[in-house]
């Protein structure tokens, strides 16, 4: 087995050229010369049917009744061979690939020229006898070009083929290297952003851990924390009640003699609502309350409002506890100092500077937080189309390494 040869990805152009330069530059130099010579064979054929299309209609306009059709049938014909000729597509460089479309197009014009040929020059016989010689001089030279070319494609420049894209290939890895520098640098600078991102929402956040640190603030998270206790203290002591609660609502709603007043009502609503808000706001010794579960009491004993025996026996317990033996007294007076220690820190003047204050640092965080989301989108995005450029890359270096060695029978390792 030959040795592999390592050649670095900037040298592979020259050491390849250097390879098979006696073999690819004279067929290179041919190609050139068959395609330019293709092109100044199509101009002569325009050319000439120029030359038809001018005589034809100078014919025309002298108005004679021998020629007229014919000479008319012949400015068409010449001015469809122009349209025809003009329509192929020249390439700008030439390739196998370009040369092998170019010489495809080429033959089918010629085809459909040879059709057209048969079918109208008979007709027009015997008149304009010089111009058609003309025409088929020029036309016959044209065909045997484009046999001279297509001959060449198909024997000689069609060994070349693979060499002239393995050099296709280097471009490619060439325009591929750069992609990938440019996804890199583009990958670098987002990395480097979202670290400062990241630096800001620290810097951000521990502001706002230092502004919650401070007395006032401290003072009311301890408030807000004691309320959230007591809420579920005031919820759990009313929760035999909550039925009940519900039912005679009901009947005041109903107008069914539930006996509340309109105030009790609205204490009402607020007790099934916010039971804590509801107890918190009661004066001393929960008036409103006591009123409630009294009527409660009444309704239940007569009747009026019904509930299942045990619901009855517990509401009915609970009743008692809090209207006789004054359950909630205490609970009372802790949650009325909770609220009013809460409205007070609420409304202080330094409380409301740092809540707004927290309010915009809060919202700087979060948009520095999107931000980073969207960040990290691009980096992983950047990130994936740099692999698979990568990936590109290797792929193709593996293709000019196969096809070296299938033209030259070297191993090389693209580096």
């Amino acid at each position: 087995m030959s040795e592999t040869m390592k050649i670095p990805l900037k040298d592979i152009r020259g050491w390849l050229e250097k390879e098979t330069e006696t073999v690819f530059s004279p067929i290179r130099t041919k190609a050139e010369k068959l395609f330019e010579d293709m092109k100044e064979r199509l101009n002569d054929v325009v050319d000439v049917s120029r030359t038809l299309f001018e005589n034809s209609r100078k014919e025309i306009e002298k108005r004679n009744m021998k020629t007229y059709r014919r000479a008319r049938a012949l400015n068409k014909l010449s001015r469809i061979f122009i349209e025809r000729m003009q329509h192929i597509h020249v390439p700008d460089e030439v390739s196998y690939n370009t040369l092998y479309t170019f010489s495809h197009e080429v033959q089918d014009a010629f085809a459909v020229t040879e059709v057209d040929i048969r079918n109208w020059f008979p007709r027009i016989s015997p008149y304009f006898i010089f111009d058609r010689r003309k025409f088929m001089g020029v036309f016959e030279m044209a065909k045997r070009t484009w046999k001279g070319l297509n001959d060449f494609l198909a024997k000689e420049y069609v060994k070349t083929k693979t060499l002239e894209e393995t050099f296709q290939l280097i471009e490619e890895i060439s325009s591929l290297k750069e992609e990938a520098a440019n996804l890199e640098e583009k990958r670098e600078k987002a990395e480097n952003e979202r670290a400062s991102v990241e630096k800001r929402i620290t810097e951000t956040e521990r502001k706002i851990a230092d502004l919650k640190n401070k007395e006032s603030m401290s003072q009311l998270s301890q408030v807000r924390s004691e309320i959230k206790t007591l809420r579920m203290e005031v919820k759990n002591h009313l929760r035999r009640l909550q039925k009940p609660f519900i039912k005679l609502r009901s009947l005041a709603l109903r107008g069914k003699g539930s006996g509340l007043t309109p105030e009790e009502s609205q204490k009402l609503s607020q007790y099934i609502k916010e039971p804590f808000e509801a107890f918190a706001t009661e004066q001393t010794g929960y008036p409103l309350l006591r009123q409630i579960l009294q009527k409660l009491s009444r309704l239940m004993s007569t009747g009026k409002l019904k509930l299942k025996s045990d619901r009855k026996r517990k509401a009915e317990k609970a009743i008692k506890n809090i209207v006789n033996k004054g359950s909630l007294v205490n609970l009372h007076q802790k949650c009325v100092e909770a609220l009013r220690l809460m409205e007070n820190l609420s409304t202080s003047a330094r409380v409301a500077e740092i809540k707004n204050e927290m309010e915009k640092l809060q919202r700087e965080s979060e948009e520095l937080k999107r931000k980073k989301k969207r960040i990290e989108s691009e980096e992983k995005a950047l990130e994936q189309a740099y692999k698979e450029t990568l990936e590109k890359i290797q792929s193709k270096k593996r293709e000019i390494e196969e096809n070296v060695l299938s033209f030259l029978g070297k191993r090389i390792s693209i580096e």
